[in-house]
């Protein structure tokens, strides 16, 4: 049997990413059904990448009355995402939604209610999970070879690199900046890692200093941006306190004077050992170091190139492509996807209390 998909949202992401993961899933799926506000978009991929008999639509509620569609991808604004997502459901579908889950703690809420009423799958697209580093640091992790790790770092951090194309710098539709945008795959990463998803209370700070700086627009990575009208922040840090004692310091920018970039990457220190992945721009590739001390000296381990074996036995080391392979293959009754709806809630309520602690200057308690 073959999974007939269906797309709501045919912009950049849908290209880029979810297109070619699952053209090189084509053994398990089909892409059958395309919707985007702008039809000629959503015509384009149908044409490109759908069946022959692939249906358009301008409107997701089509979409989801067409009863051969199996599993609906919603690659919208982040804002959007709660009603397409409960919508799906309630259509009898199973749901991959980008990432975040929601720009808010109420909308994501009602996204798990939908969920759990309807029996169907759900998942959210957090792809640096299957990442080959990444994977075999939750291996040692899950083992036990670091200890109990208590103090963290969820690192999304870019020198100059304000996304100046598509939706987001419009704070209506994407609800957020870096935080929102880079720092919660960096969150996700490391509560994952952890295996720690009980935070007791948040302390936030965000900032607004070179979005708004016209000297900040050179050597911007993706071109120049209209400062007088920038009103995202450009940076945001978290101070997260786990009910165990555990802390997880998040740091996330689009723009920030400092010599490294490095975006989903994460520092892990623990009773026995610490690791790191660090991944970014400034790094050729993502690399895992374990550092510890051993016969009489500190140790720093890191991986040799090739041989690292996926999570899950897949050929590809390419996250998109394993994520697509896993996730469908749990909407075929194999398994349970790897991110968690449960999960990627709990990153959300982070995210947001996070940008309500900096808004109201105050701790927020769990």
């Amino acid at each position: 049997m073959k999974l007939k998909i269906g797309f709501i949202g045919c912009g950049e992401i849908a290209a880029r990413k979810y297109f070619p993961a699952l053209t090189e899933n084509a053994d398990l799926c089909e892409m059958v059904a395309f919707c985007d506000i702008t039809e000629a978009r959503a015509a384009k991929a149908a044409k490109t990448h759908g069946t022959a008999a692939a249906k358009v639509y301008t409107d997701y509620k089509e979409l989801l009355c067409d009863k051969a569609v199996d599993v609906v991808y919603v690659l919208t604004p982040n804002v959007t995402h709660a009603p397409i997502t409960i919508a799906a459901f309630q259509a009898d579908k199973h749901v991959m939604c980008d990432k975040p889950m929601a720009t808010n703690t109420e909308d994501a809420e009602h996204m798990m209610a939908a969920w759990k009423k309807s029996g169907r799958q759900f998942t959210v697209a957090y792809q640096n999970r299957f990442r080959p580093e990444v994977q075999s640091l939750y291996r040692a992790c899950r083992a036990g070879e670091l200890g109990d790790i208590y103090l963290a770092k969820a690192i999304a951090i870019r020198r100059r690199g304000i996304p100046t194309w598509g939706m987001f710098l419009d704070k209506s539709l994407q609800g957020g900046g870096p935080l929102i945008d880079i720092g919660t795959h960096s969150l996700d990463m490391t509560l994952w890692l952890m295996d720690n998803y009980e935070p007791h209370s948040v302390t936030g700070s965000t900032f607004q200093k070179l979005g708004r700086d016209p000297a900040a627009v050179e050597g911007n990575l993706f071109g120049p941006w209209d400062t007088s009208t920038y009103e995202l922040e450009d940076a945001a840090f978290g101070f997260i306190k786990m009910k165990n004692g555990a802390t997880v310091i998040v740091e996330s920018a689009w723009a920030l004077n400092v010599l490294e970039s490095r975006s989903a990457a994460t520092t892990l220190c623990g009773t026995k050992a610490g690791a790191e992945i660090r991944s970014g721009i400034s790094f050729p590739k993502p690399e895992l170091i374990f550092n510890r001390g051993a016969y009489g000296q500190l140790l720093d381990e890191t991986t040799s190139t090739g041989g690292m074996s996926s999570y899950y036995g897949e050929t590809s080391e390419d996250p998109g492509i394993i994520e697509a392979r896993q996730w469908l293959k749990a909407c075929l009754g194999e398994g349970e996807p790897l991110v968690k709806p449960e999960q990627a809630f709990m990153v959300t309520r982070l995210v947001d209390a996070i940008y309500q602690s900096a808004e109201t200057g105050r701790e927020v308690l769990f």
